[in-house]
């Protein structure tokens, strides 16, 4: 229920543009009055407010309960954001890197056309989709958020809109 919350939170954030995500956490900065880079409930819903995110009460505390793991009553936002990226997604492991087993169940190799022809195997096909992200200076097979995000701001530099760009996103990661 929390998850649904946060993933129609993701979708109006996304609805603003590629950078959406990154506006709601200049927001919540501007927010955070002490500078404890961490959020309480009321300057949380404050920050949603003043973006022009509407989730309602109770979607916002459900959110908020599910970000505030420590049961203190703040969030760090930086987490916070960090949840309604893409790249959350991908990591199943949680351990702030991408590799091939975290990809199978979210990238379909199968339809890649080498590995239809039977001139790649599966696994094969992963390691050349993970080549995309990878950073050229550092081939290791992983990808890290840094390279993730880095991959796609040069994509989105060359949408001719935010609008598709968000589209292709939704598309492509089915989020």
């Amino acid at each position: 229920m929390a998850a649904d919350a946060v993933q129609e939170l993701r979708q109006q954030c996304l609805q603003r543009g590629a950078a959406g995500i990154k506006g709601l956490g200049r927001t919540f900065r501007i927010m955070d009055d002490d500078g404890s880079k961490s959020l309480d409930f009321q300057e949380f819903e404050k920050g949603l407010e003043n973006y022009g995110v509407s989730v309602g009460k109770d979607k916002a505390q459900q959110i908020f309960a599910m970000m505030d793991k420590d049961g203190s009553g703040t969030i760090n936002f930086d987490e916070f954001l960090e949840k309604l990226r893409a790249f959350q997604k991908f990591d199943k492991t949680g351990d702030g890197v991408v590799t091939i087993e975290d990809l199978q169940g979210v990238y379909n190799s199968k339809n890649h056309p080498k590995y239809k022809s039977g001139e790649w195997t599966e696994e094969q096909a992963f390691r050349s989709f993970l080549e995309n992200f990878d950073s050229p200076y550092d081939k290791d097979g992983k990808v890290t958020l840094e390279e993730f995000l880095s991959y796609y701001s040069g994509v989105s530099a060359s949408m001719d809109s935010d609008e598709y760009f968000i589209t292709m996103m939704k598309n492509a990661w089915k989020l």
